[in-house]
């Protein structure tokens, strides 16, 4: 199967902290930058980062959340798909960061069609990323 990188574009609080967030914490390589944004490599995807000092009251986005499989999932939420042992690190690196959990790394549909290991956590303006793993990516990706 073949992926074809995604762009996205997200508001954040301070360039400073979300930076900090994203290639120290995440680890995603910086690509172009400006003072009031920032290009990374998000596990192969291009993901930007653009000042918006006027978020939310409280300096966060606004989050709405749905219920899936008895969890609150917040919408809308971002994130890529990686191999099991990249989310494992990738879950150790969160929790040794003192990160909180919107939901916390476990497997979602267990023993069903879409098994897979997921993750909710917030960056420091408050949008929600998802990273989630599946044994075989090709036959439970898409799978109904």
């Amino acid at each position: 199967m073949k992926i074809n990188p995604f762009h996205l574009a997200i508001q954040v609080r301070d360039i400073a902290e979300s930076v900090a967030f994203y290639e120290q914490i995440l680890g995603c390589p910086r690509g172009r930058s400006d003072v009031n944004w920032v290009d990374y490599n998000l596990y192969g995807h291009q993901l930007v980062i653009h000042l918006n000092p006027n978020i939310g009251r409280d300096g966060k986005v606004a989050l709405y959340s749905r219920d899936v499989d008895a969890h609150n999932v917040p919408v809308p939420h971002f994130g890529v798909v990686l191999e099991m042992k990249d989310w494992h690190n990738l879950a150790d690196r969160i929790k040794v960061a003192g990160i909180e959990f919107i939901i916390e790394p476990y497997v979602r549909f267990k023993g069903q069609a879409g098994e897979q290991a997921t993750m909710f956590f917030l960056d420091p303006s408050g949008n929600a990323l998802e990273f989630k793993a599946f044994e075989n990516i090709e036959q439970q990706l898409f799978e109904t």
